[in-house]
């Protein structure tokens, strides 16, 4: 018999709750607060998100009940498999043992419906007929559109990072066909957006560009409020179910992570990965758990942490978290969805707890480990997905160089069947690496002087 390649659960094993980090620090996180540093308490966000939102937004609780017609939304493609990538253990000729979670077998191809359904489903309750957001690569806005579509009765208009709008024609096809108005950004359908293209026609856009646009449209209508797929709270709570899940795989084979990996921008595959196994960590498991950013946006490696926005416009409250300032806007690299500024305030402070490290790579070496895995285990992952991937790999070769078996659970976020342009730049050697510059760095955190400090 061949060995074991996927452990799959049966859709009775699918987790019945949501895993809330919060609850489990040592030491609390910071609250949001205003410009003037105060905190800034619910009622300062219900123009934004519905109120049953915000409530999982600032909860402490540990574990949130997961409404059974989400269940039922999240049994689409859920329970999702994990696979152990035995041909890529040969290719490397490793005694390490790598397992990944295929996220991408969700209809959006990706992690961000575990979130965005249930976002859907918690604002359709309050009322809400339209919803707005922004999106980078468009793995969030085609999981938003199908979500709203899957719920019914929800209009969906997103903003998308002009660079990756250029890039991607297909993402927002599918938004399309979902019922989805995907627009570029900057656009002209915004004050922001009218201020920025005056300012320079040329701008590829940025994540913080097009959240303010989305907020600004959100605020036109009583019955519209605007949904994030990363960074606050609710999102990283959302996606814990893949970790469970990974967790409850790991035991069914009698085996255990001694590195858990997932790449980072806003951190929401991260967190959905790492934060079940974090906890672990805290009860004394013996763990590294590993967030993997790119070199051009080094928010975890390289920038401060502060109170910053979320938004290019400051529409959004001050969060705390590793920022490399509102402003920033980041070089057209290929992995669009880690081009955000800040990392959520809850991976920040799990970083600066302890409980994780970071790494940064060049998105050379991040196709090179995408094409690699393309030409052993047969899925083509998406350029996020690729900077896990890589640093898979590199934890393979340490444990080849040490001698020593380790186990590495990688989440393999979404495939990359919409970002082939991306493959033909590197397969045809026009892809270069862009690791920030100080001085660029330098000038990008000068928009968070005066700010609240943590």
């Amino acid at each position: 018999m061949s060995e074991q390649i996927k452990v799959v659960l049966t859709e009775d094993e699918l987790p019945k709750q949501w895993y809330n980090l919060a609850a489990d620090f040592a030491h609390p996180m910071p609250p949001p607060v205003d410009i003037s540093g105060k905190p800034i308490g619910p009622e300062a966000l219900a123009r934004i998100f519905p109120m049953n939102l915000i409530e999982q937004e600032v909860s402490t609780e540990r574990w949130i009940d997961i409404p059974d017609e989400i269940m039922g939304y999240l049994k689409i493609w859920r329970p999702t498999p994990l696979y152990r990538a035995r041909r890529l253990e040969k290719a490397l000729g490793t005694p390490a043992k790598i397992y990944y979670k295929n996220e991408g077998v969700s209809p959006a191809g990706s992690h961000k419906p575990n979130t965005a359904v249930a976002q859907a489903w918690y604002n359709k309750q309050f009322g809400i007929k339209k919803l707005t957001t922004e999106t980078g690569a468009g793995q969030w806005g085609s999981a938003l559109a199908f979500a709203c579509s899957l719920v019914g009765g929800m209009e969906c208009k997103v903003f998308m990072v002009r660079i990756s709008f250029d890039q991607k024609p297909f993402r927002k096809m599918m938004m399309r066909t979902w019922g989805g108005d995907c627009v570029a950004s900057p656009s002209m359908e915004t004050e922001v957006g009218r201020r920025i293209l005056a300012e320079d026609p040329n701008t590829p856009g940025s994540l913080g560009i097009a959240i303010s646009e989305a907020i600004e449209e959100c605020l036109r209508r009583d019955d519209t409020r605007y949904t994030l797929g990363s960074v606050l709270n609710h999102v990283m709570l959302h996606q814990t179910v893949i970790g469970q899940e990974a967790q409850n795989q790991m035991k069914k084979i009698g085996d255990y992570p001694d590195v858990v990996i997932g790449c980072a921008g806003g951190g929401s595959n991260f967190a959905g990965i790492a934060f079940p196994f974090i906890n672990d960590r805290m009860h004394g498991a013996d763990i590294r758990i590993i967030a993997t950013e790119p070199q051009a946006c080094p928010t975890l490696t390289r920038a401060e942490y502060r109170y910053d926005a979320g938004d290019v416009a400051m529409m959004t409250p001050l969060l705390p978290m590793h920022s490399l300032g509102h402003t920033f806007v980041a070089p057209p690299l290929h992995a669009g969805g880690l081009r955000y500024h800040g990392m959520a305030p809850m991976v920040s402070h799990a970083m600066n707890e302890g409980h994780i490290e970071a790494s940064s790579i060049g998105q050379t070496e991040c196709y090179e480990a995408a094409v690699l895995f393309a030409r052993t285990e047969g899925f083509i992952p998406a350029p996020e997905t690729s900077h896990a991937i890589a640093q898979t790999i590199r934890e393979a070769k340490r444990a080849t160089e040490e001698g020593k078996e380790k186990t590495i659970l990688m989440n393999w976020s979404g495939h990359g069947l919409m970002d082939l342009k991306g493959y033909e730049a590197y397969l045809d050697g026009h892809l270069q690496d862009y690791p920030l510059p100080d001085e660029l760095l330098q000038k990008s955190q000068v928009c968070m002087e005066g700010l609240p400090r943590p």
